[in-house]
């Protein structure tokens, strides 16, 4: 099925791709002024059902985030978690899919506070495979530009015009022949990646940086750990200097749109021998497992789109 013929739900409307239009005063255009959510959805491997991961973390997020704009949701956490899945279910997707949700200050007049304007939403869907293409270690840099601190956009929660910081990064860094950029703190400490959470392994133990370091708290990020917890192999959150990158023993990003990523070099510095490291592919499997419902401990991660 053409993208174009995928159904959007825009204000508690179900409408075609087509139509799913809004206004050029809309103040989270305009402004930035909205928040939203990437969430996957993984065809289990009976192949007739598909199953969305971690639907009510994803929810719970965009509406805590909704509260450091002001925004006020026009319906309630369980109608939208409601909304996310009939997406899926009337565009009758049967393969892993991606899921925008986004809440954000709609119509109404010029200026930067958004008195006035309307609280809007939608929520679409596309089929979606590997981000990163096909599958392989990438090759990451250093990015020039830093992260944005908790004072002055807050990173913790995935506020649309914030972005803009990540997707300069991301453009320099694939302009100057690198799949991917890291970013640093202010304190030039490793944040995370322009979209994705950074581990790396250093004598068999997983670190990752901290919630200090101007990360998003990410839900996949969150899924790695617990699944490396429950396979014994000890998590640490501490700050990580530029220079571990190049020393560690293995790396990976880990996002909804990026999943778990080995990282093969770091500003052309090879990471071992630049293959995906016995723990890294540990972890691959297991989240595989997990998500697509192989692993009956996780099941409570999944929400079943058909019935």
């Amino acid at each position: 099925m053409s993208q174009k013929e995928n159904i959007v739900l825009l204000n508690g409307k179900y409408v075609s791709w087509k139509d799913a239009r809004i206004h050029v005063s809309t103040h989270g255009l305009l402004y930035g002024s909205g928040v939203f959510e990437g969430i996957r959805g993984y065809q289990d491997r009976s192949k007739a059902q598909v199953n969305i991961f971690r639907l009510r973390e994803h929810v719970e997020r965009i509406y805590r985030n909704a509260s450091i704009l002001r925004l006020k949701p026009p319906v309630t956490a369980d109608e939208f978690s409601d909304g996310i899945v009939e997406v899926v279910r009337r565009n009758g997707f049967q393969t892993d899919v991606y899921i925008r949700p986004m809440i954000y200050f709609g119509e109404g007049g010029i200026g930067i506070k958004p008195k006035g304007h309307s609280t809007d939403y939608f929520i679409f869907a596309t089929e979606f495979g590997n981000y990163f293409g096909e599958p392989r270690p990438l090759n990451v840099c250093v990015s020039s530009w830093v992260r944005g601190t908790n004072n002055s956009m807050p990173p913790s929660a995935k506020i649309s015009g914030s972005y803009v910081n990540s997707m300069l990064a991301s453009v320099d860094a694939m302009e100057a022949g690198f799949d991917e950029a890291l970013m640093l703190t202010h304190n030039g400490y490793v944040s995370e990646g322009s979209g994705e959470n950074v581990f790396i392994v250093k004598g068999g133990k997983l670190i990752t940086p901290p919630v200090s370091a101007d990360i998003l708290e990410g839900i996949t990020r969150d899924s790695v750990m617990r699944l490396a917890a429950d396979s014994g192999i000890q998590v640490i959150e501490r700050d990580i200097s530029r220079t571990e990158l190049y020393t560690c023993d293995e790396m990976f990003l880990c996002g909804t749109a990026a999943q778990i990523t080995p990282v093969g070099s770091v500003d052309r510095r090879t990471i071992s021998n630049g293959a995906a490291g016995e723990i890294t592919s540990r972890l691959m499997r297991a989240f595989e497992s997990a998500a697509r419902g192989a692993e009956k401990r996780y099941a409570d991660w999944l929400t079943p789109v058909y019935e």
